[in-house]
């Protein structure tokens, strides 16, 4: 019994990054509910609060780059504990009668802090867990997830009672990310290795970031990554409305196929386990190609029956959840340890900079054509990001011969 609970305790470090963004996106993601709230109690416009949660977005997409760049410099514990500290300060600003402007800047405040986390997260756990890094990821990627899908849910639950509003929702979220912070600030440091609180020498400039830019097999990754972005995002923001317009489904039921779209990231526990097992590439292949025909079948069948828009949508979920935590596996295998952090943040920046221009261009082309045109441009880029992984598969990868995570010297 004690030596279970030893091995138990050992995943701590896992817990805490895990339980950190889940509380990142949950309190990220509480926001867009509570927009009618916010129009009526400031007597701002849908274009104000939009731009607001707008502006959220961007800080956070800015801090990729810089925040993994000074966790080469100072470690990935000072960045992710800071980081959480400023994210529960914003939340713990939005106390009763707060002016407009205030609420804002506390938006953003959650935006910088909590954009940190990822990025050095991913790096923090392939050095506690270099032989589980898929399975570490995948928990931490499946816990996330869910932070998304719990906020919609307090702001209902906390903010209609009688003894409360929505400003509980980001009291209690602070208050917890403060408790949070300071229980990952005592235990993790025990388990990462002195040598790996900081980078080598901490004097990785933006030459060595570029550098690894050049690398062919790296590029090609990254476009992988970009193209799986870019076409997920685009289906993600539309996906309800295509399933009412061009699958013939009421609103209800395309609600529920949606739901259903972020249920399925539960898959992320088995790929992620798996890529540890038998290799990344083969896993991301695998799922990659599983979102794409997913995104032809959706473009294909057109209207049918619930069941099979259903099966369809699943099957591109399972897809483009199973790929996210091989993905972070991959890329902390192929980027050396002097430039980790940063070398994440930089390919984050990208892949969300493509995310971010997904929906945009998706509502164009509808706007245009129609939606089955938008959606065939997003599975095409899918198919590419497959296509580019079969040819990363063919040329062989040394990064991917040990499936235990090792990096290439």
């Amino acid at each position: 019994m004690v030596g279970r609970l030893r091995s138990l305790a050992r995943f701590d470090a896992l817990v805490l990054t895990a339980l950190l963004w889940f509380l990142a996106k949950f309190l990220r993601y509480a926001f867009p509910p509570l927009f009618g709230t916010l129009q009526a109690e400031y007597g701002v416009s849908n274009a104000v609060v939009g731009s607001a949660f707008t502006a959220l977005m961007l800080v956070y997409a800015l801090m990729q780059f810089p925040s993994g760049a000074l966790a080469d410099r100072v470690g990935a514990v000072t960045v992710i504990t800071v980081g959480a500290v400023v994210a529960a300060a914003g939340a713990l600003a939005l106390v009763p009668s707060v002016p407009f402007a205030l609420v804002v800047a506390a938006m953003l405040l959650v935006g910088i802090g909590t954009g940190v986390h990822k990025t050095v997260a991913v790096r923090l756990l392939s050095q506690v867990y270099p032989a589980q890094t898929g399975r570490a990821l995948g928990a931490l990627d499946t816990l996330g997830a869910f932070g998304g899908v719990a906020a919609p849910a307090a702001v209902v639950a906390l903010s209609t009672g009688p003894y409360t509003d929505w400003h509980a929702v980001f009291l209690l979220g602070g208050g917890v990310g403060i408790a949070l912070a300071a229980a990952f600030a005592f235990r993790v440091p025990k388990r990462v290795p002195d040598s790996r609180n900081v980078a080598a020498d901490g004097s990785a400039g933006v030459r060595e970031y570029a550098a690894l830019f050049r690398r062919p097999r790296f590029a090609v990754f990254v476009l992988v990554t970009i193209c799986f972005s870019f076409a997920y995002n685009g289906a993600v923001a539309f996906l309800p409305l295509y399933l009412e317009e061009s699958g013939g489904l009421s609103t209800v039921a395309a609600s529920g196929i949606y739901s259903a779209l972020f249920v399925v990231s539960l898959v992320q526990l088995l790929t992620g386990e798996a890529s540890d097992r038998v290799g990344r590439l083969s896993i991301i292949g695998f799922t990659l190609g599983l979102a794409a025909v997913a995104l032809v079948a959706l473009v294909v069948v057109g209207e049918a029956n619930v069941l099979v828009l259903g099966a369809v949508v699943a099957a591109f979920g399972l897809g483009s959840h199973g790929f996210r935590p091989v993905r972070g596996a991959y890329l902390v295998s192929v980027i050396p340890d002097t430039v980790a952090g940063g070398g994440l943040g930089a390919v984050r920046t990208l892949l969300m900079g493509a995310g971010a221009l997904a929906p945009a261009a998706v509502g164009i082309l509808s706007d245009v054509a129609d939606f089955r045109v938008a959606f065939s441009v997003l599975a095409a880029s899918m198919a590419a990001a497959a296509a580019l992984t079969g040819v990363l598969v063919v040329i062989g990868d040394d990064a991917d011969s040990d499936a235990s995570g090792g990096r290439p010297s």
